[in-house]
């Protein structure tokens, strides 16, 4: 049976490479906001972001935190760690710069988004696991995450229920 998924990951940059990880048929995400979707979201101010956020959760049994360069410290994302934790949620991390976007471009790799986050006296990234293929080929990077992803979900919500 596959997972319903929340995919949280920085929009501009990283849209694209997210939309291939998306589209693994292991896992089942969430419906992508368009560009206009997101400007009327946006348009609403922070409480309408966060309504779209929790009603983009619901049903899902682990948010899937796609690692660009700039995806930590963002405060949209640093949300829907802490909102997908708060629903008792798996959260892991899958760092995908060396995931081409449009244009056939990596990017650099990006720090850990779970380390500015705390439970209690640990940061996050003590207990959210976070994977970085060990490759540098997009397609070879790919298909890393396509056989992994699904098992890395289910380790997510093991640890998950332990806390």
């Amino acid at each position: 049976m596959a997972r319903r998924v929340f995919y949280s990951f920085h929009y501009k940059p990283d849209n694209w490479r997210a939309s291939k990880i998306r589209n693994i048929g292991a896992i089942e995400g969430n419906r992508p906001a368009s560009d206009n979707d997101w400007e009327t979201v946006t348009g609403g101010g922070n409480t309408a972001i966060e309504k779209w956020i929790k009603n983009q959760m619901y049903g899902r049994s682990c948010t899937v935190v796609l690692i660009g360069r700039n995806t930590a410290g963002r405060k949209w994302i640093e949300y829907e760690i802490v909102e997908s934790w708060n629903r008792g949620m798996g959260v892991l991390g899958i760092h995908i710069h060396n995931i081409t976007n449009r244009a056939g471009e990596q990017s650099f790799k990006g720090g850990n988004p779970f380390s500015a986050i705390s439970l209690g006296e640990k940061p996050l990234s003590s207990i959210v696991k976070t994977y970085d293929p060990p490759y540098s080929t997009s397609s070879f990077v790919y298909k890393h995450i396509a056989d992994n992803i699904a098992d890395w979900i289910e380790i997510a919500i093991e640890i998950r229920k332990r806390y």
